[in-house]
């Protein structure tokens, strides 16, 4: 059983509400919403009833249509049906999957004024246009999002609860680690980027450390995906499909702002925009946007045909990339078996830390700047974070690289407006030339 960190925002959720709000429950699709929504059922209420509305049988769905405007009879039809006594706040209903169903979702207004019982909403692509359009969505209504597990969350699958403490405690003085501990947890690190975070694939990982049953674990999560996209994003599905597979060659080269012309010689974003709007909305990429002008603020300059396109979990995205193949075909598997993580480094660096990044802040945003005149002005940062009412410029790079050159012209460029800034690469803390080093696995702490 997997320790998730969401299950103690959802305490919070219960005492702080009490009873005056729903939770809706928000992330991608087999990221463990259902699993955590009952195991908090079980252990914090009476009893609970669980309605999946993917699979809702007729019956349960004509509660919904004739009896909901009676509450008595609705909830005493439910009792029934899934033979479990409901007791005064002491009794926590789930909508699982209720984007599959939205009337449910609207009905949460009068069931939380009805005061009986607590109400807990499951859904993967709620805000997509289709999954709402023809409701009113309920003001009644706390959000949270859950995401793919973290590292810390990974060490403790692993067994592991006492390295992640002290982890903190090194970043927070800014002192290294030592080579020793650094090096096991950098091999951690290196497990983790692999399997990724999808609570199915880190599962069979831990069946005997198999890499082969997470990839197969992997390869049904993006099936599923697919079938999404197919039942979703009807009339443009092609186009999502395009965007989606093509991301892995994105992140491959060198500068990874997605370019559209390779999509094709007439590929515009005005028509290509609804593709990445539905798979940022499916949480299924974590899409950056390029802030023009950090001296305005990062949103305020966002460039929003700008952007970078990350898989929202890097164990995906390595499975992804290699799809058409089979296990055995993709080297980054054997590349860490022999600790080796040389192929495609840069690709997955980039994105794991826009996955740690993405747990505490709503969009991402990177730095681009081009100047064929004066190319020496040439720039692009990968990362842009406010810290307080300062930006703090992030650069990922890999193990043996020499030059911050990029780092150097925005510090120049932007001095007023910078406090800290990182690189983020797969050695110890280092502080150098100005710049705090940090390794990778420290990137959620920032």
């Amino acid at each position: 059983m997997l320790r998730r960190k969401i299950y103690d925002e959802l305490v919070r959720w219960k005492e702080s509400s009490n009873g005056k709000t729903a939770l809706m429950i928000d992330g991608a699709r087999r990221v463990g919403k259902s699993f955590i929504a009952e195991k908090f059922a079980k252990a914090e209420y009476r009893s609970y009833i669980l309605i999946d509305f993917g699979q809702a049988p007729k019956d349960v769905i004509d509660l919904f249509i004739n009896d909901s405007a009676d509450l008595d009879l609705f909830f005493a039809k439910l009792s029934a049906f899934y033979s479990t006594v409901l007791h005064r706040r002491e009794s926590l209903i789930i909508f699982d999957e209720v984007q599959q169903y939205p009337r449910a979702r609207q009905l949460i207004k009068y069931l939380v004024a009805d005061g009986r019982y607590d109400y807990l909403e499951t859904g993967s692509l709620i805000r997509l246009k289709k999954n709402v359009q023809d409701i009113i969505i309920p003001s009644e209504e706390d959000h949270i999002e859950m995401f793919p597990l973290d590292f810390e969350e990974f060490l403790w699958a692993m067994g592991d609860e006492a390295t992640y403490p002290l982890i903190r405690q090194c970043f927070e003085a800014k002192k290294p680690l030592g080579a020793a501990l650094h090096r096991k947890i950098m091999n951690d690190f290196r497990q983790y980027i692999l399997v990724g975070g999808m609570p199915q694939a880190v599962l069979a990982y831990l069946d005997g450390k198999d890499f082969e049953a997470a990839d197969a674990a992997k390869r049904r999560i993006l099936k599923l995906y697919r079938e999404d996209v197919a039942k979703f994003a009807e009339g443009y599905e092609d186009k999502v499909f395009a965007v989606f597979d093509g991301i892995p060659g994105q992140l491959s080269r060198k500068k990874k702002k997605y370019r559209l012309s390779s999509l094709g010689k007439q590929a515009r974003f005005r028509t290509y925009e609804d593709s990445f709007v539905w798979l940022n909305e499916a949480m299924v990429v974590n899409t950056c946007f390029n802030a023009t002008d950090p001296h305005v603020g990062l949103a305020l300059s966002a460039d929003n045909a700008t952007q970078k396109c990350y898989m929202a979990d890097t164990g995906l995205l390595v499975t992804h990339a290699f799809q058409d193949g089979k296990y055995t075909d993709n080297e980054l598997y054997r590349a860490i078996l022999f600790d080796k993580l040389n192929i495609n480094e840069g690709m997955l660096m980039e994105n794991i830390v826009a996955q740690m990044f993405r747990l505490h802040r709503p969009r991402l945003y990177f730095y681009s700047r081009s100047d064929n005149r004066h190319r020496e002005n040439n720039m692009e940062i990968d990362f842009l974070i406010a810290e307080g009412k300062k930006i703090a410029p992030v650069e990922v790079k890999s193990s043996s690289y020499r030059y911050h050159s990029s780092l150097d012209k925005f510090r120049k460029r932007f001095p007023s407006v910078i406090g800290n800034s990182y690189i983020l690469y797969t050695k110890d803390v280092m502080l150098k030339d100005g710049i705090i080093h940090l390794p990778l696995y420290m990137a959620e702490l920032l």
